[in-house]
């Protein structure tokens, strides 16, 4: 295996700053790239305090992208959502407002769409209370609330 030398904190801090400038990212990522680079814990505290006073990385701007990405891309529901930014670190007050900027005319209708797309793919020969459990786990896999799916059930 090849090992990198260790770059200095200088260096670290301008490859940080272009990989926070390439895309949003969350504090565990970047602090994960730090030390790949080499740095010690002080150094990657310091470095990560240099890149939020300079804006390079603000988690609540992280999560509300990130939220709307997967949710506009994927089609995740809130409760996926909210997993994979608690599995980034990311504090509850930023998933909260990540959550919230979600817009709810726009869940609510992209769940509907889902719950018709699914359910006109399952097989018609099925028993129709085994699609509804196929339907119901396919949209619970997606991330979307129980509450909610059971409200959109055919």
């Amino acid at each position: 295996m090849l090992r990198r030398t260790a770059l200095s904190p200088e260096q670290a801090l301008q490859k940080a700053r272009h990989y926070c400038g390439y895309q949003e990212r969350c504090h565990s990522e970047v602090q994960e790239k730090l030390y790949t680079f080499g740095l010690r814990k002080s150094q990657v505290e310091e470095a990560l305090a240099t890149l939020i006073e300079e804006n390079y990385l603000n988690e609540e701007r992280f999560a509300i992208q990130f939220a709307g990405g997967r949710f506009r891309l994927k089609s995740w529901g809130k409760v996926r959502i909210r997993y994979q930014l608690k599995l980034r670190k990311v504090s509850e007050y930023c998933i909260k407002k990540a959550l919230a900027a979600i817009d709810e005319e726009d869940y609510e209708r992209t769940l509907q769409k889902l719950t018709t797309a699914k359910w006109a793919d399952l097989d018609p020969e099925e028993h129709k209370l085994i699609r509804k459990r196929k339907l119901q786990e396919y949209l619970l896999q997606k991330g979307y609330e129980s509450d909610r799916i059971t409200a959109v059930l055919p």
